[in-house]
């Protein structure tokens, strides 16, 4: 069974309703640890050979976190920038992540459609998201679909508790010892892996 680690982050989680609906569905769940950031490190103090070790124990690694301006929140660049290491984490001697799958999953205002050249933010969420990309290809690891939430503004209870559902149906589908992570990089988002044929999984 894959080990599932989500760091998480959202530095006003009263205020989102469909992270809190996420975190009522997957936290707890077997063979998936749940990282609050902000929780663990208030002050933004992060202790890097917690984080290390924990990314050396889990085989998929996924960012949970509101899409703040074409990013992440403050503290998932302050965790890139301290935990993955040089020498740990990438260059001749960094191999720690070799073979690992990392991803996000990101909760965006905007519609799908406003995510496209001719939409209202010009570029698709695959290119904002490339420094996530090559982030992972740098560490060796795997850059997977990522899991986005489009138009959350305009999501209703039932849209949010569908879509947190959802999340936990993707996460199960991972962890699932007979599943082949290969084609997660393929995918165009990673709730696809609910409609890869038998063999795959």
């Amino acid at each position: 069974m894959a080990k599932v680690l989500i760091n998480f982050a959202h530095p006003a989680l009263e205020k989102s309703r469909v992270h809190v609906a996420l975190l009522r569905e997957i936290k707890g769940m077997p063979g998936v640890t749940f990282n609050d950031l902000y929780e663990q490190y208030p002050s933004l103090d992060i202790d890097i050979p917690r984080e290390q070790q924990l990314l050396e124990q889990h085989d998929i690694i996924l960012l949970q976190h509101p899409f703040y301006w074409y990013s992440g929140p403050a503290i998932i660049k302050q965790w890139i920038d301290l935990v993955l290491e040089h020498g740990w984490a990438y260059g001749h001697t960094g191999k720690a992540l070799q073979g690992k799958y990392f991803g996000n999953i990101i909760s965006a205002g905007g519609q799908e459609l406003s995510y496209r050249p001719e939409g209202h933010h010009g570029h698709s969420i695959h290119e904002f998201l490339l420094p996530f990309q090559q982030t992972a290809q740098l560490c060796n690891m795997h850059y997977t679909a990522p899991y986005v939430i489009f138009g959350v503004h305009r999501e209703d209870i039932s849209d949010i508790k569908k879509e947190a559902m959802q999340l936990k149906k993707v996460l199960e589908r991972l962890r699932d010892k007979s599943f082949d992570p290969t084609p997660l990089p393929n995918l165009q988002y990673l709730h696809q892996i609910l409609e890869l044929p038998a063999q795959t999984q």
